[in-house]
């Protein structure tokens, strides 16, 4: 069985990753991420996971993105690690972050997200969505393949809330081994009460639904999609139940779906507290990688503890291994680069 399913075999000429980088203060509220430490730290963790994929290490953040009791890495090292390996060139997007990074960033002019429960969760959501397809518009000739990841804590349940103003029960993922699932679930009503949103009210008008119940990361990477339309490259939707979300709004636009897919981690999909497959399925997504770290063969017992369900994708990581796949990069050799990077960091012990 290959590590990539299913396996990929067709190496672009000019492939490129990017990664949108955004915060929410859905994320503020508490046991509802588990993407950093503490629910106040998560506002840090979309800038760590850059400087950690961009140097090998953080530089401004006050602590390593990672999730306790065993010190968790942040999927950024599995990104890290197939950028390194690849020599893809990439490009990091602020989307709306409270704390930016110190590493080089296309800048979108976006606001932070608010808090799903407030009215508005979202402001300039249609001039994020311009500003994004411009730049991907000016990236057309340098690129055949892109794959688009996303790090924003909080993010699967807006993703849940996007999905229920379009109509699909969307029971997300997590971060955490235990996903708070009943919480989302509590935390999305409240958030469509405030709205005055009903199951499925906005399925023609998806882009209200980010404004309501979204994120800043949402309209950034359907501009870039939309950038990349009517012509022959081919993109990825690096992760899990929040690139689904994504794939729903971009679906529910009218756009072409036939060059699109998602790429994520054996683990999102093996969740048995969310519907991946089935939501990718009802979507009529036309492929679904899903890649294999074989973090079960780690020394590490951060590294392990991904396969107990503590933390499951993020920071582009299921499309960053699939770029890895791409070329020619095997299971061990990758397994054996993240394994490095942690213990540069001392991390995952």
């Amino acid at each position: 069985m290959a590590w990539i399913e299913p396996e990929v075999t067709r190496k672009p000429r000019r492939p490129m990753f990017l990664c949108v980088l955004s915060n929410t203060k859905t994320a503020h509220i508490p046991k509802l991420s588990a993407a950093g430490k503490t629910a106040e730290l998560t506002d840090y963790t979309p800038a760590g996971d850059a400087e950690l994929m961009e140097t090998g290490n953080i530089i401004s953040v006050p602590v390593l993105p990672m999730t306790p009791p065993y010190d968790t890495p942040t999927p950024a090292i599995m990104t890290r690690s197939a950028l390194k390996l690849t020599d893809i060139p990439y490009h990091f997007i602020n989307s709306g972050l409270i704390v930016t990074p110190e590493v080089p960033c296309i800048d979108l002019k976006a606001k932070p997200g608010e808090d799903i429960r407030e009215p508005v969760a979202v402001r300039d959501v249609q001039g994020i969505y311009e500003r994004a397809k411009f730049f991907a518009r000016r990236l057309r000739n340098q690129v055949d393949h892109v794959v688009i990841g996303e790090s924003i804590p909080g993010g699967t349940t807006t993703a849940m809330g996007v999905l229920m103003a379009l109509g699909y029960n969307g029971n997300v993922s997590s971060s955490a081994d235990e996903n708070p699932l009943e919480l989302k679930k509590r935390v999305v009503e409240e958030g469509m009460k405030a709205s005055g949103l009903t199951f499925g009210c906005l399925k023609d008008d998806p882009m209200k639904a980010i404004a309501c119940m979204g994120d800043p990361m949402m309209p950034a990477v359907v501009g870039l999609v939309a950038g990349f339309q009517d012509s022959y490259i081919s993109v990825v939707l690096a992760g899990g139940t929040q690139m689904a979300a994504v794939y729903a709004v971009i679906k529910h636009l009218g756009f072409n779906t036939e060059k699109l897919a998602l790429a994520t981690t054996r683990y999102v999909v093996e969740d048995k507290s969310a519907n991946f497959t089935e939501l990718t399925r009802e979507l009529g997504v036309p492929v679904v990688y899903v890649a294999d770290p074989g973090f079960g063969k780690s020394e590490l017992k951060g590294l392990h503890r991904y396969e107990t369900g503590t933390i499951k994708e993020g920071a582009g990581a299921g499309g960053a291994m699939y770029l890895a796949g791409l070329y020619g990069i095997t299971q061990e050799d990758f397994r054996s680069e993240v394994e490095n990077v942690c213990k540069l960091l001392k991390a995952g012990h």
